[in-house]
């Protein structure tokens, strides 16, 4: 098939690396794996910070300009077979599959689609209702985990569902023999406000009660709270905790190949690649797989 495929939230090309970002790439792989050819339908990122009606009206006119320029295009080269949209949630609805679909005729997808309720009585009545029409009008919702499948049924019980558990190209992690060196953690992770940072200040309060033992643990990542995150980790020196930036995949393999133990909270994540990660680094992790 040829699959017009959409991000909402972050586009496979943007330049910060992210779980998001490469858990789209993998399934687009996963896709033209299968013998699918996949194009990048839009760029158009449909991020809300906070749930204002002047925000909502700006992503809706940013849509409305994309979807009469795919549109044209579409009629000029022909429709594709299928939309396939990934990671639509409440801060990033897809404005521009359900339409289009509707449209051209074409069968809508998504791929971890999320809807909580709770999230109504905190302003984003408007963001989710845009949600839950996709997951309605889509052939079928693939979901990765147990919890945003129910999720879905619960918001609506006649939506159709799929579970697919999340997955990894290991080949680059594969690759090393293992050889950790005793006593060294590893953390591979973003530094950016949110979920990301009540993980690293949980991780930090967790290494002060155990001070007493020899640990040393490697930090892999960067991002705009730097700063804040280096200052949690500030008392316990430099021969405690090495930083390493922005790592690429292969740096991160060998991190990951030469340390004893992953340790990340993960507070707020519904899954983690990096896990995946470790696991398949097997100095690290269990390579059985799950």
């Amino acid at each position: 098939m040829r699959i017009a495929f959409h991000s909402p939230l972050k586009s496979p090309n943007h330049p910060v690396p992210s779980g998001d970002r490469l858990m789209a790439r993998l399934l687009i792989a996963a896709l033209e794996e299968a013998g699918n050819t996949v194009e990048l339908a839009s760029e158009l990122r449909t991020f809300a910070q906070e749930p204002t009606a002047d925000r909502l009206a700006e992503l809706h006119a940013q849509a409305d300009a994309e979807i009469k320029r795919i549109s044209a295009q579409w009629r000029a080269s022909g429709a594709p077979d299928l939309w396939f949209t990934y990671h639509p949630y409440y801060k990033a609805p897809d404005l521009l599959g359900p339409r289009l679909c509707q449209s051209f005729g074409i069968p809508l997808v998504t791929a971890e689609a999320s809807y909580s309720a709770r999230r109504n009585t905190a302003g984003w009545a408007d963001m989710q209702a845009l949600v839950l029409q996709a997951v309605e009008q889509a052939a079928v919702n693939i979901c990765l985990t147990r919890r945003d499948q129910q999720g879905l049924v619960q918001a609506s019980p006649n939506v159709r569902t799929a579970l697919l558990p999340p997955f990894l190209d290991a080949a680059a992690f594969l690759a090393l023999e293992p050889d950790p060196v005793a006593h060294r953690l590893v953390t591979v992770a973003m530094m950016r406000p949110g979920d990301k940072m009540d993980s690293y200040a949980m991780l930090a309060g967790a290494l002060k009660r155990l001070d007493d033992l020899p640990w040393t643990l490697s930090i892999a990542g960067d991002g705009p709270c730097r700063v804040e995150t280096e200052a949690l980790f500030a008392g316990f020196g430099p021969e405690r905790v090495i930083w390493h930036g922005q790592q690429d995949q292969h740096d991160i393999a060998r991190l990951l190949a030469a340390s004893a133990i992953y340790v990340w909270p993960g507070c707020g994540e519904a899954y983690g690649l990096a896990y995946l990660e470790a696991q398949a680094g097997g100095g690290a992790g269990d390579r059985r797989g799950p």
